[in-house]
């Protein structure tokens, strides 16, 4: 990418990210710098910025709020997760079979003065069952789960706001038909949407970028120079980067798992399932029936406890329907796996035909022209899978090597694989 000359200098001054010489206070965190976008590519920017985990109201979890803040880890994650990394903070969530031994007695581990989880102070016990809530309920001693600031109670985080309390309660009523307990306010992020402000705020700005970036997009490279200004500074502004993990080509935003080239207006058209390989079946959407649209964030690496990832080199915009069939698995680039020339092929009486390039881990394989093919299960194990003993399959049976032969009910033969 070429710099334009008139390209702005940023102040500097306290981190300052305005253009030098800017009136009023300084501000590391301008979002001055993507003024020029519509309203509705703004509030897209607003949620990439948010932690929405789904259903996480149940799980004591903030939802659409900001990623910098206080984050939940879970008790069997804790050895796991970078702790140190949390700037605004974590807290411990236990389930009440993990903290207690027996009714009204703790685990002895949790009593010990030197165990850095302490309920009450750096942890919770979280109840969603109504079996758990009786088999070991609450000490009397014990308080629910509430903020304060200074010596009096309120809702909301910030600033010299202090959780209290031990316990919350997210019983729902499909739990044993007993009712609905729900108490305790709720606790933090699910801790891998975790991003520190000025993390955030560089993902955002790359987002941004993107957007500019787009086949048919409204906004030029011009208007976008206080962007790009901001994205040298931090070394975010390297075309070939971004080409070689397929967030852009050819200069222009692309899906890093299908390689197909982001429209703009599908950053807010509702996500259609119908033309999608595989999903002919589906359900065809109604209008209202779901916010979802055609193009949302999309993160090469897949989120995870052990590390943060919402990171500026790991985010892109991508199709709801490539982010879905990725699920939790890294997205590997074309130029990677070419790179890395493990090639898979046919093998055919005249020789082998090569069709694409395989990743160190078998989860994807690529071809040269876009087409991808995702692992969807593992290989079983030993204790899993038991091999047909000599003398078995000889009938045609799954995994004889054998074509099986079926009989429809008029006793025609019908073969499965001449389909």
């Amino acid at each position: 990418m070429m710099l334009a000359s008139s390209q702005p200098t940023l102040c500097g001054v306290n981190r300052c990210r305005l253009p030098s010489k800017h009136d009023g206070n300084h501000d590391p965190y301008p979002t001055k710098a993507w003024s020029f976008m519509r309203p509705n590519d703004k509030k897209k920017l607003v949620k990439a910025g948010f932690a929405t985990p789904r259903g996480g109201a149940k799980g004591a979890y903030q939802n659409h709020v900001v990623r910098s803040n206080q984050v939940i880890i879970p008790f069997e994650k804790y050895y796991l997760a970078p702790l140190d990394e949390y700037e605004d903070g974590y807290v411990v969530r236990l389930l009440p079979e993990q903290y207690f031994e027996s009714a009204g007695v703790s685990k002895p581990e949790f009593l010990r003065p030197d165990n850095p989880i302490q309920v009450g102070k750096n942890a919770f016990v979280l109840y969603r069952t109504h079996s758990a809530y009786k088999q070991f309920p609450p000490p009397a001693e014990w308080q629910i789960r509430y903020l304060e600031k200074g010596e009096e109670s309120t809702t909301k985080r910030g600033k010299d706001v202090q959780d209290r309390g031990h316990y919350v309660l997210r019983i729902s009523t499909a739990s044993a038909g007993e009712g609905r307990l729900v108490d305790g306010v709720p606790q933090g992020l699910f801790a891998p949407e975790y991003a520190d402000r000025e993390t955030n705020y560089l993902c955002t700005c790359v987002l941004a970028w993107l957007i500019v970036h787009t086949v048919g997009s409204p906004y030029t490279t011009t208007m976008a120079n206080h962007l790009k200004a901001i994205l040298v500074e931090a070394d975010l502004f390297d075309e070939s980067r971004y080409e070689h993990k397929g967030v852009l080509r050819h200069g222009l935003c692309s899906c890093p798992l299908c390689l197909r080239l982001i429209q703009y207006k599908q950053l807010h058209e509702i996500v259609s399932f119908e033309d999608a390989i595989g999903n002919g079946n589906a359900a065809e959407q109604i209008e209202g029936a779901t916010r979802s649209t055609i193009v949302n964030l999309f993160h090469i690496l897949p989120l995870r406890y052990d590390s943060i990832r919402h990171i500026p080199e790991n985010v892109a915009w991508g199709h709801a329907v490539c982010n879905t069939r990725l699920g939790q698995r890294s997205c590997h680039s074309l130029a990677e796996l070419m790179e890395t020339d493990l090639k898979v092929g046919i093998i055919k009486e005249e020789g082998i035909e090569t069709f694409g390039w395989i990743s160190g881990d078998y989860e994807m394989i690529r071809s040269p022209l876009g087409a991808v093919w995702i692992q969807l299960s593992r290989d079983m194990d030993g204790d899993e899978y038991t091999p047909p003993q000599p003398g078995e399959g000889d009938e045609g049976s799954i995994g004889s090597g054998i074509p099986v032969v079926l009989q429809d009910e008029e006793g025609v033969e019908d073969s499965s694989l001449d389909r």
